[in-house]
């Protein structure tokens, strides 16, 4: 089994910063794609950062500047650091990653439980 778990969510007033952490576990042959997104009250889940194992970056519009997404390849962990939150980043924040379990052919996605990233005006 493979497993996500998130961590570094919070209440934090807007200029703010955070840090997300995500580490996968489990039976893990190889990870693609890793990365962050979120999903606030009756909106739809959106990307936020995704990063590849090559190191390439993926940012959503309207983080670019403001969060910076980083991963640790031996370790199976992305991060991501937000500076200068705005109340309009409060939401839950997903970790999704593309993973090769052992014993299997193809990549599948797996998501974390999320956590919760409040930002109060």
């Amino acid at each position: 089994q493979v497993q996500l778990v998130e961590s570094g969510g919070g209440l934090v007033q807007a200029g703010g910063s955070l840090r997300l952490s995500c580490a996968a576990s489990g039976s893990i042959f190889s990870i693609n794609v890793m990365g962050w997104y979120r999903q606030a009250p009756g909106k739809q889940r959106e990307l936020v950062a995704s990063m590849h194992s090559s190191g390439s970056t993926n940012y959503a519009d309207f983080v670019k500047g403001r969060f910076t997404v980083s991963r640790d390849n031996a370790k199976n962990t992305v991060n991501l650091q937000m500076n200068s939150l705005k109340p309009e980043d409060t939401a839950v924040y997903y970790c999704k990653a593309f993973i090769v379990a052992w014993g299997e052919l193809s990549t599948r996605p797996y998501w974390g439980q999320g956590t919760q990233v409040t930002v109060s005006s």
